[in-house]
């Protein structure tokens, strides 16, 4: 079996056994997605027990419903939102707390609000990412991690790597159930790895010890893929 094979296996069985156990939250279905999860926000408030989050400037968290408490609680705590548009499709989405009424913070955490208060920017013209949140549907304790299977979250570190926005320590953290950790998730040269779980238990450091990929890895990228992200499509020309 594939590695391909074997993480779609992961990802099947960790959807069942969410929906089986009755901590899977909307939106369903929930084959397909970064899964919603009952305790998504104790999860979320785990990360303020991290020494990285609590100092943390600018923190990138992902679109997806599971983190979205994670990105209300960045712009409560006074910290630069930095969201990626579905699919990469939008570029970025920049958020300031300082320029958002704080009654308006859940609204603006939700993607439909994070288009009404965020700023779309290039990737360019961003600082320094301080604190990388990733939605998964599985992650080891070793650190290695799974999403939804389309590979935006890595494409999204990719170039955020190769722009010299985040570097190998720039710690990488995921939010999910206790029940989305599992033993074993085989490695591709693509892959991601997290540094830190939060689940709505605890909060776990992996002291992972895969590399980080340093950019956008050309040769991987079908061209289908390229032309479906603009923005992939300007960072190869350049």
């Amino acid at each position: 079996m594939s590695a391909r094979e074997e993480k779609q296996r992961i990802r099947e069985r960790v959807w069942a056994l969410l929906l089986r156990e009755g901590v899977a939250r909307p939106p369903f279905p929930i084959q397909g997605r970064i899964p919603n999860f009952q305790g998504a926000e104790a999860a979320a408030q785990r990360l303020l027990q991290l020494h990285h989050f609590k100092s943390a400037r600018t923190v990138k968290v992902n679109p997806d419903s599971p983190q979205r408490h994670v990105r209300e609680l960045c712009l409560r705590s006074g910290k630069t939102l930095v969201m990626p548009t579905p699919r990469i499709r939008g570029g970025f989405l920049l958020l300031e707390p300082s320029r958002i009424d704080a009654s308006e913070y859940r609204l603006a955490s939700t993607i439909r609000g994070g288009f009404i208060y965020g700023e779309r920017v290039e990737p360019e013209s961003l600082g320094s990412v301080d604190v990388i949140v990733a939605g998964s549907v599985a992650v080891s304790l070793a650190g290695a991690r799974v999403g939804k299977g389309e590979g935006y979250s890595e494409i999204e570190y990719a170039i955020l790597r190769m722009l010299g926005k985040v570097h190998d320590e720039t710690p990488i953290i995921t939010t999910v159930h206790t029940i989305q950790i599992v033993d074993i998730i085989p490695l591709e040269e693509f892959d991601v790895p997290v540094d830190y779980i939060a689940t709505e238990k605890s909060l776990i450091a992996t002291g992972t010890t895969i590399q980080k990929p340093r950019g956008i890895l050309w040769h991987l990228l079908e061209e289908k893929k390229i032309e479906e992200i603009p923005l992939l499509k300007r960072l190869r020309r350049a």
